[in-house]
């Protein structure tokens, strides 16, 4: 199954937001909050975020979701290091994105679908 990262400049926000997406993925998508430094400040983290990605992989890929600058950034450095296609960063809003990839996760979807499910999210509008 597609696994999913929360990438956020806080450990609290990208933790709320993986809760709400695992609840929309009825308990079936598998998704990893990586929010915060290392030491649990507001920043990024690369090794939080490589953990988060290995804990979320099973081999069908991962999608990424971040929340606004250095978490974009260092979700960038990760797939380019990674140097693969498995690992893919959504253009999407981070909760709204995150519940659709979810949602479309646990429908067994590809890496593909999943990525494209959480970048329709953009379009989402909350009022008329």
């Amino acid at each position: 199954m597609v696994g999913i990262v929360i990438i956020s400049h806080s450990r609290t926000l990208a933790e709320g937001a993986a809760e709400v997406a695992r609840a929309m993925g009825v308990g079936k998508a598998v998704v990893e909050p990586a929010g915060g430094d290392s030491e649990g400040r507001l920043g990024t983290s690369i090794d939080l975020v490589e953990q988060a990605v290995a804990a979320a992989g099973d081999g069908d890929g991962v999608v990424l979701l971040a929340d606004l600058g250095s978490s974009v950034l260092t979700a960038k450095m990760l797939i380019e290091d990674a140097g693969g296609d498995d690992v893919l960063l959504a253009d999407a809003p981070l909760v709204e994105g995150a519940v659709a990839a979810a949602s479309m996760a646990a429908t067994g979807a590809d890496l593909a679908a999943v990525h494209a499910a959480a970048e329709s999210a953009r379009d989402h509008r909350k009022t008329s």
